[in-house]
């Protein structure tokens, strides 16, 4: 993993419907984080189209669209997705591992986009896993699901703050670790559970911290952005 800076270690997750309030939030941000995920709400209401209009402003692309089927109709969609010029996308590590053998091999050689393998999602507890059917606790099912992923080929994985260290220490340097569940210490919770700072985060192992309402919603995103980036530099543990 190359050395990052501070900046490039966020990506602003934009969940805005509105194509145009999208493009304009992007525009404001762009050099001030690494790159922008775009989820379901933004992929639904735009689609292809407005991937590519983000696309344009020359910073990465994180499609987090976590893709869970059939292993031939995930395959099919990361074919589709590799016109899209992502940086990063997702899919279940619970959809097993013939599912994520099958986007692997649908990626072929290009170095992106790179498939990251969802664990636990960052709103479940140990309670949610019992009901489910899972065996808690969080920790020890999102180690499961990483080792499973990266033993099938995933470049990386989507997990919480909370586990990055195990699954550092389990799964080594040259796992990619991208980390929502961030909050800044200024920030409001809001529905996550399982959070963590982001200078905390960093120095657990995360590569990259994706961050959303912290940035989105205050009344300077750039400075928001701008903040988070200091407070990550400042933060940081030499090592």
């Amino acid at each position: 993993m190359e050395t990052l800076t501070p900046a490039e270690r966020i990506f602003c997750a934009i969940d805005a419907t509105d194509l145009n309030q999208a493009v304009e939030l992007a525009q404001a941000l762009k050099g001030a984080v690494g790159g922008f995920k775009l989820g379901k709400e933004f992929f639904t209401a735009n689609g292809p189209d407005g991937v590519a209009r983000i696309s344009e402003l020359g910073q990465h692309i994180f499609l987090d669209l976590k893709f869970h089927d059939i292993p031939n109709t995930v395959a099919g969609a990361i074919k589709a997705a590799k016109s899209l010029n992502c940086y990063m996308l997702t899919i279940h590590a619970s959809g097993g591992s013939a599912m994520v053998r099958a986007a692997v091999e649908a990626k072929g050689d290009e170095e992106a986009p790179r498939i990251l393998a969802v664990t636990v999602l960052t709103s479940l507890t140990a309670d949610d896993l019992v009901r489910m059917g899972q065996k808690p606790p969080v920790a020890d099912q999102v180690l499961r699901l990483g080792q499973l992923a990266r033993e099938s080929g995933a470049d990386g994985l989507v997990a919480s703050p909370r586990e990055v260290g195990t699954l550092r220490t389990a799964l080594g340097n040259d796992c990619l670790l991208v980390v929502p569940g961030i909050r800044p210490a200024w920030a409001s919770t809001d529905d996550q559970k399982r959070i963590m700072t982001p200078a905390d985060a960093v120095n657990a192992g995360a590569d990259f911290l994706v961050i959303g309402r912290p940035i989105t919603q205050s009344d300077n995103p750039r400075a928001a952005a701008d903040r988070i980036a200091d407070e990550i530099a400042a933060g940081i543990v030499p090592g």
